[in-house]
């Protein structure tokens, strides 16, 4: 759903779903063992703060894992259709 939403709204050019693993994590004093779906979303730099509200509006944990990376080396056409498939 998270995917599917911020692909349709452009907030993200694209989204890898990547299958289910374990986490084993602290939360409120406990240790939780979940399974999760790690997902990875495409967009600009720009968008990010409002990308990360969007997820945490969808997401159902109280504090989602919301991860920014920037790429050391992106291709130019890559970059390109990632901006052109976003909205600003």
């Amino acid at each position: 759903m998270i995917a599917e939403v911020t692909v349709l709204e452009r907030l993200a050019a694209a989204a890898n779903i990547l299958p289910p693993i374990n986490s084993l994590y602290r939360w409120q004093g406990e240790i939780r063992l979940a399974r999760e779906t790690p997902l990875l979303l495409k967009t600009r730099r720009s968008l990010f703060d409002k990308l990360a509200e969007r997820i945490s509006g969808l997401h159902p944990y109280e504090t989602p894992s919301i991860l920014g990376t920037v790429p050391t080396f992106v291709s130019e056409p890559y970059e390109t259709w990632v901006n052109n498939e976003t909205a600003d």
